[in-house]
């Protein structure tokens, strides 16, 4: 009854002031912004290292609504990594041999092995927000979701891996003022989808399966963690200050990596230039 109680009173997400400390404090400036995030991109290229080293396994989950800047945070996090050892998981709409299986068995696929970071744009969750908003599951597949996600996060713990969970919370008028920005912008129109036009007049029901998901699955093994992102710049600096927070990294020294000297010439020559062909010099017009 008391859980019920708080579902009942809990007010739309990003729907008033009180529902979060977005505050007054404006937009970072870009400066600050930039010089804080370059020395946070070099903490995320030691904790890399360290991964590596370490043979650690590394799983975060970006979550929240469409438009959130979950993408943006995602590619602040992967511009200085390495790829073959941090990749981003976005998974399309399952197959209809996937959707025969246990639900979470296709992203088990993309868990990381050792020494491997995967960030996962959109996770598993997918069951508890779009497809229960949108009726693409069922009551009992539901239900059964929020059952078994914290015992299958506590399997992944349980197993040495770390698993952290941020879910991204944006303001209604916030979010739509992106959801123009991106319909004026022949560059970014591709990112507003037919789903993301329908979450507009459905706000509160995903506010409602948003509540529901942090009920059952917000967990001392596996907590929620919220960053407010009406501010792109605040909300990327604080992600990335928090995941490197919360995981017990130390520099490791670089391998060492000696140039040797280049051998004398053996005598090859290049063949003529005018039997290859050549990309055209399109920059030579720009000067």
């Amino acid at each position: 009854m008391a859980a019920k109680a708080q579902r009942e009173q809990s007010a739309p997400e990003g729907r008033s002031a009180q529902d979060g400390p977005v505050g007054p404090r404006g937009r970072l400036a870009r400066k600050p912004y930039e010089r804080e995030l370059l020395r946070l991109q070099h903490e995320l290229v030691k904790l890399q290292e360290w991964v590596r080293a370490e043979g650690a396994r590394l799983v975060v989950v970006f979550e929240g609504r469409d438009a959130a800047g979950k993408g943006g945070a995602i590619k602040r996090v992967t511009e200085y990594l390495n790829p073959r050892i941090a990749r981003v998981a976005a998974l399309p709409a399952p197959t209809e041999r996937q959707r025969t299986q246990w639900y979470f068995q296709r992203y088990v696929e993309h868990l990381p092995a050792a020494g491997e970071i995967v960030l996962f744009d959109r996770s598993w969750y997918n069951r508890a927000g779009v497809e229960r908003v949108m009726g693409f599951c069922g009551e009992e597949e539901y239900w059964q979701f929020l059952h078994q996600a914290p015992i299958f996060e506590r399997m992944l713990a349980e197993s040495g891996l770390l698993l952290r969970k941020y879910w991204f919370s944006v303001s209604d008028t916030e979010q739509e003022r992106r959801f123009r920005d991106r319909l004026a912008d022949p560059m970014r129109r591709w990112k507003l989808s037919p789903m993301d036009v329908e979450s507009i007049t459905r706000w509160e029901d995903y506010s409602r399966a948003k509540d529901e998901m942090f009920l059952h699955t917000d967990t001392p093994e596996s907590p929620w963690h919220v960053v407010e992102s009406d501010d792109k710049r605040r909300a990327r600096i604080n992600m990335i200050a928090h995941l490197l927070s919360t995981v017990p990294y130390r520099e490791v020294g670089p391998r060492p990596i000696e140039l040797p000297e280049r051998p004398a010439s053996q005598g090859y020559r290049r063949p003529p230039r005018d039997l290859q062909k050549y990309v055209p010099d399109h920059a030579a017009r720009l000067d």
